[in-house]
């Protein structure tokens, strides 16, 4: 099965892959896609030759935050292009350089919401990686109630003096600017009087405290802000107008990669495959029916991914889909997880070398205690389920009125 796309689309597809093999730096394959999520601290020099190299040459081609409009410094790529682009960067193995949830998240509410201002002073900051970006929504009492947040903010002549606490922010240890909900009118109902700051990190009054995680490493973090400030510049669309700055943040979170999800899953399928012929596993009966089972899953996501990118060809608004990709793709990976540590057998249990209080886990332990955050990260499960049925199948919607025990 394959889309058709128009001629156009075909011509961007091969003026795209000719503009790949010609300005890939020597050395970028030896850089595996999580670099480019970040920064080039740490690399060796050569690395860090191809990856700055690589870097410049997207700005210069606009092919970082290349779905931005042209006015701030995008290409404006349509929903179908990006994910043409999508697709022939996962093909040549050439991650494009993402600047995570600056450019998913916050860059597109301040094109939305923020003042022409705003979008000229912080938009080329994004592009240009001088701004990384946390996303401070979470908080210890109120984690999927957003509506709920209690971190305060209060006016103080042109500045913004903002108090509580955050938790669950990935990055916060690496990013100089977190965006910030909080609220600004305590006598507002519960999802008015919020508004979205935009927070300088350094020596302002925020603790950063790395959670440590079942893998040994430490991506999500918890921040006690005391007091941080920011000019009232930094509020976006307005004080208390945060909510729907918030949910137009929320709407760029999922199904951004639903169109290439499949391929990532795909190589780590035969990965699988290889780990179990190395191990004499691949003619045990039960090991070839989890495989196949695994394959059969990796291709239902191709489809559903063929599927999107057919309706983004037609010009369709993307609906539910993102809901059932994100549930279908978090509750697959911590199954083919289980099935690869099924396959690694009693050394499955082992960790590698430890080294002072950190210890080292093989490739199928690090995926499988990493997948269990898959089904709460982005929406809960339960969440994604609520939404698939109510907004796709039609179903009454889930009665919020009555506890637990009323409806037994």
């Amino acid at each position: 099965m394959q889309i058709e796309l128009d001629k156009e689309s075909q011509e961007f597809r091969t003026e795209l892959r000719q503009w790949i093999e010609d300005n890939r730096p020597k050395g970028l394959e030896r850089l595996n896609e999580m670099t480019f999520y970040g920064s080039p601290n740490g690399l060796s020099d050569p690395d860090r030759e191809a990856y700055e190299a690589w870097i410049a040459r997207l700005l210069d081609a606009r092919l970082i935050c290349p779905q931005w409009p042209e006015e701030v410094g995008g290409r404006g790529l349509s929903g179908l292009h990006m994910a043409i682009l999508n697709e022939e960067f996962v093909r040549a193995r050439v991650p494009r350089v993402i600047r995570g949830g600056a450019e998913i998240l916050v860059g597109p509410s301040i094109i939305v919401h923020g003042t022409p201002e705003q979008k000229a002073y912080f938009l080329p900051r994004i592009l240009s990686g001088e701004d990384t970006y946390c996303q401070g929504f979470s908080e210890p009492d109120f984690g999927s109630d957003l509506g709920g947040v209690q971190t305060r903010g209060s006016v103080d002549g042109d500045e913004i003096a903002i108090t509580g606490q955050k938790v669950w922010t990935s990055g916060a240890h690496v990013a100089n600017m977190m965006f910030v909900l909080c609220r600004t009118d305590p006598e507002a109902p519960k999802h008015r009087g919020l508004s979205y700051v935009l927070v300088p990190m350094a020596d302002n009054g925020i603790t950063v405290n790395p959670i440590r995680q079942a893998t040994g490493e430490s991506h999500f973090c918890q921040e006690y802000i005391e007091d941080a400030r920011a000019p009232l510049f930094n509020v976006i669309g307005g004080l208390n107008n945060g909510w729907r700055v918030a949910m137009t943040t929320l709407g760029n979170e999922r199904g951004s990669q639903a169109t290439t999800q499949h391929l990532r899953y795909e190589r780590e399928f035969w990965d699988l495959v290889d780990d179990a012929r190395k191990r004499e596993r691949n003619t045990d009966p039960q090991v070839r029916q989890e495989l196949a089972w695994a394959f059969t899953q990796t291709q239902i996501m191709r489809f559903q991914g063929l599927r999107l990118l057919a309706n983004l060809a037609a010009k369709k608004e993307p609906g539910p889909e993102a809901s059932i990709s994100k549930l279908f793709w978090s509750e697959y990976h911590q199954r083919v997880a289980s099935i690869g540590l099924g396959v690694l057998g009693a050394d499955g249990m082992l960790t590698g070398e430890a080294g002072g209080d950190r210890y080292r886990l093989g490739s199928w332990q690090s995926t499988f205690v990493a997948s269990l955050s898959g089904t709460i990260a982005q929406g809960p499960s339960e969440i994604q389920r609520n939404i698939i049925g109510e907004r796709a199948l039609g179903l009454p919607k889930e009665r919020r009125d009555v506890s637990p025990t009323q409806s037994l």
